[in-house]
């Protein structure tokens, strides 16, 4: 599976790797030093692919570095410079714990994000792996402002095999995610995904009332929500930082979910959010089936990347 997994990420990576590896190849003078402009141009190429400037910033320092030593002789130097230091930013960082033993009973997972990111589709997802994984699974449709929130979940929780509590549309999210973590206590229940709106009135009633969530769910377990994903979609580029930083600030985030890395040139973003905001990248989507989100290897990506 996994096998077939890197050979996805590294199909939905190829317009990235196009850009930085051709774009860089196309600059670099033919036996010649690497000047000022050639580095400007590499950092355009790096910053286009979204790694992010800082990340950027710091490649450009070592290149200039290893230039002036004349230890750069093309651009097989230049793209393994770029595979250590991209690897070391997205190295680190705990995996989702799927297999085995969890560290909580049952282990909460609040999902979140804005709309149109894939969401809902990452809950049925996982709800499936932790399935396949032996767990007992309880998901539940959180997201009670979009209309087609709740079924579309049902629909996922039919393929994935499990159960799922709901509410009517309009419904308060906090006590359907109180009633859901009830349930999966009486129901000895191993995993309680829970779904969020990803669009209220406006930016402040939506980070209010994932905080209310989580106070909701505290209530009976003061550990819970165990996990909090921020599901982010990667053709969107630098907006997906902007989107994680607000998102950190209001529901202390303990990993990402990065979906639609297939067909994206902005496939450098994963290193961005690492680098930027400090909170790792678990696992990553590149298709529509439901093995087609897997956890992240920070290795695999790079080696995807640049092979």
């Amino acid at each position: 599976m996994l096998g077939k997994f890197f050979d996805k990420v590294k199909d939905g990576l190829a317009r990235t790797r196009s850009a930085m590896v051709d774009g860089i190849a196309a600059v670099l003078p033919v036996g010649g030093r690497i000047d000022e402009d050639t580095l400007d141009e590499i950092e355009a190429i790096l910053i286009r692919a979204d790694v992010g400037v800082n990340m950027a910033a710091e490649v450009i320092d070592e290149l200039r570095q290893q230039a002036r030593a004349e230890r750069i002789n093309g651009v097989e130097d230049v793209i393994a410079l770029l595979k250590r230091q991209l690897g070391e930013a997205v190295a680190g960082g705990e995996a989702l714990p799927i297999e085995g033993a969890l560290p909580g009973s049952p282990y909460v997972i609040l999902v979140v994000g804005i709309n149109g990111v894939g969401k809902t589709t990452t809950v049925g997802k996982l709800a499936k792996q932790y399935k396949d994984a032996g767990h007992q699974v309880l998901v539940a449709a959180g997201d009670t402002f979009r209309a087609a929130a709740i079924p579309q979940l049902e629909v996922w929780a039919e393929r994935a095999g499990v159960d799922i509590v709901r509410t009517q549309q309009g419904g308060d999210p906090a006590a359907l995610a109180f009633d859901a973590l009830a349930a999966a206590k009486a129901r000895g229940m191993d995993v309680l995904l829970v779904d969020t709106a990803g669009r209220l009135h406006n930016k402040t009633n939506l980070m209010e009332e994932l905080k209310k969530i989580r106070r909701s769910l505290a209530k009976q377990d003061p550990q819970a929500p165990h996990e909090t994903l921020l599901v982010l979609d990667a053709t969107t580029g630098q907006n997906t930082l902007a989107q994680a930083q607000q998102f950190n600030e209001a529901t202390e985030l303990s990993g990402l979910v990065l979906t639609k890395l297939d067909g994206t040139a902005k496939g450098g973003i994963a290193v961005a959010l690492k680098r930027e905001l400090g909170v790792p990248v678990k696992m990553i989507g590149v298709g529509e089936g439901l093995d087609d989100l897997q956890p992240f290897d920070g290795e695999m990506f790079v080696e995807a990347l640049f092979d």
